[in-house]
């Protein structure tokens, strides 16, 4: 025995909704396959930006804007060789996993019917559907409240129903900040997190050297 200890385990990246009000996890989603990508983009709120005083140009004035945007693929092939363990997929395909991550762009039905009553027996405001908080899980490093801004689905293969059985999945999503949820939020509380922990990692990055390069009279 060489005492290799085989592909180590694999943490899922995925998406978890939580109730705004209670915290209350409501549903879990992991992607089937991490993605071997992830692009990100912070846009810098800078109050010195298109502004003459030069006093400003220093100066934030908040979290940067963070957007992520992800492919991911979903596949069913080896569940569906396994009908006993997997009938929902055997039944349905990818339908079920897909509309589980629709659902998370639409308000539910219930409430649209319940909203559109309002509206016929003459309500002058009714107040805007709230969705769920939706976490990105990606890593212990980074559990981030995000919305959903961008959403294609590519369905490439199907079964003799034509339910989808290989599909991939674009997802783009912006990070919520305090400057969007406030401090005394769910989500606001767990930007503060994801925050401090950008803020230990730097702190654990090596210092390195410039050289000569005419630094010296910095102090």
């Amino acid at each position: 025995m060489t005492g290799f200890p085989g592909s180590p385990a694999v943490l899922k990246g995925g998406l978890v909704l939580v109730d705004p009000a209670s915290a209350a996890v409501r549903r879990v989603i992991a992607l089937q396959y991490n993605p071997d990508s992830l692009s990100r983009t912070l846009q810098v709120k800078n109050a010195g930006h298109d502004s003459p005083d030069h006093a400003e140009a220093l100066r934030l004035t908040g979290p940067p804007v963070e957007t992520i945007k992800l492919d991911a693929e979903i596949d069913a092939t080896d569940q569906l060789e396994l009908p006993d363990r997997f009938p929902a997929v055997t039944e349905l395909g990818l339908f079920p996993v897909l509309a589980a991550l629709e659902t998370i762009v639409y308000p539910g039905s219930s409430r649209l019917q319940a909203n559109n009553t309002l509206a016929a027996a003459g309500t002058l405001e009714i107040v805007p559907m709230e969705s769920a908080l939706v976490l990105l899980v990606w890593s212990r490093s980074r559990i981030v409240p995000v919305r959903l801004t961008d959403f294609s689905v590519t369905e490439e293969a199907f079964d003799t129903a034509l339910n989808p059985i290989r599909a991939r999945v674009s997802l783009g999503m912006r990070v919520l900040s305090v400057d969007d949820l406030g401090f005394q939020h769910q989500g606001g509380s767990l930007f503060m997190t994801y925050l401090q922990q950008k803020e230990r990692l730097a702190g654990r990055a090596p210092s390195g050297a410039l050289g000569t390069l005419g630094l010296t009279g910095i102090r």
